[in-house]
């Protein structure tokens, strides 16, 4: 009896959900003000289901499968990615960093997991000026999409499709061909989302700076008045266009806490006519928590030697390698 906890720490809650072989068994929420109050009570509730054979902790922008009693300020540094001069600030996922200390600190069996930038199946031409090609949290509803695709079209080999996730601040779409996550435009290199205004003009970015992370949350629908919807709409379609122009894709799937707004549903299904046959990612069977926590607990299944092993080796999940550092250094 294998049983795993996925974690989704998203800007609006972070959830938790409990796996006991695959199934689901336990799930909660943390509003921002519980957290803010007490960074610690996640760690409390996954106590409270004990025994648990592995956690995937919050990610972030991930790392290469790091364990939790290894994790030290750097790895910290590399999967928030803020200044320090503006850590402390209230932008962003609320207590992120807290968080994974306390995560680190809990005594539980932890492993954080990798962003796009961290799997071998991207491939390296596709990373170069890039940082976020899918943080660790889209990367698990990319994993919890291509376990639903799988079962749908006859196994992970012969599963190719885009995945759209409108959370509550960004947007990205990621490609996975025959089982395997080749490419991403998402968060600020990629379309538009609720909060942010998706991928930056240089020049902009040069003529604004000193720019803060707080800027990265601005410019999206919300602040675009009149010309949001168009903007978001084209924006979107885009990015996968361009997206499906390199790898092709019949079918797209919709995730994120952003479609529960009234309106953004039929907005995304506009931007998308004549792109791919679309659809709303289904849940885990009883599953109500997002589907990041969803899919990251499925990954942590996988790793634990659980019924999913064969998701984890589609994806390479335990290939993972680099450090964003590599990256940020590029001229």
């Amino acid at each position: 009896m294998i049983r795993v906890v996925g974690t989704d720490p998203g800007t609006s809650s972070l959830d938790l959900i409990l796996l006991e072989d695959g199934l689901v068994r336990e799930q909660v929420r943390f509003e921002p003000a519980e957290l803010r109050a007490n960074p610690g009570v996640p760690i409390e509730a996954i106590r409270s289901w004990a025994p648990i054979d592995l956690v995937a902790g919050p990610s972030g922008y991930g790392l290469p499968l790091v364990r939790g009693h290894r994790l030290d300020e750097d790895a910290i540094d590399q999967m928030s990615l803020v200044r320090p001069d503006e850590r402390g600030e209230d932008h962003g996922v609320v207590g992120f960093r807290a968080s994974l200390r306390a995560f680190a600190a809990s005594g539980l069996p932890v492993v954080f997991l990798p962003g796009g930038w961290h799997l071998p199946t991207i491939p390296a031409h596709r990373k170069v000026n890039a940082v976020d090609l899918g943080t660790a949290d889209k990367v698990a509803v990319a994993a919890l999409a291509l376990e639903h695709d799988a079962r749908e079209h006859g196994g992970y080999a012969r599963s190719s499709f885009a995945l759209v996730e409108v959370g509550s601040a960004f947007t990205a779409v990621l490609v996975v061909r025959e089982g395997r996550l080749v490419d991403a435009s998402a968060g600020t290199r990629g379309p538009i989302g609720l909060k942010s205004g998706g991928a930056w003009d240089g020049e902009l970015a040069c003529w604004r700076s000193p720019l803060s992370k707080r800027d990265l949350f601005r410019g999206g629908l919300d602040d675009l008045g009149p010309e949001g919807p168009a903007a978001f709409r084209e924006s979107l379609r885009k990015a996968v266009a361009g997206l499906r122009a390199v790898t092709t894709f019949e079918r797209i799937y919709l995730s994120g806490a952003g479609l529960d707004r009234p309106g953004i549903e039929a907005l995304v299904h506009e931007s998308l006519d004549g792109l791919g046959r679309t659809e709303r990612l289904p849940s885990l069977p009883d599953a109500w928590v997002k589907h990041a926590a969803q899919g990251s607990a499925l990954l942590a299944d996988a790793l634990a030697g659980g019924r999913h092993g064969a998701l984890a080796a589609s994806l390479q999940i335990e290939a993972a390698r680099g450090c964003l550092w590599d990256a940020l250094a590029r001229p």
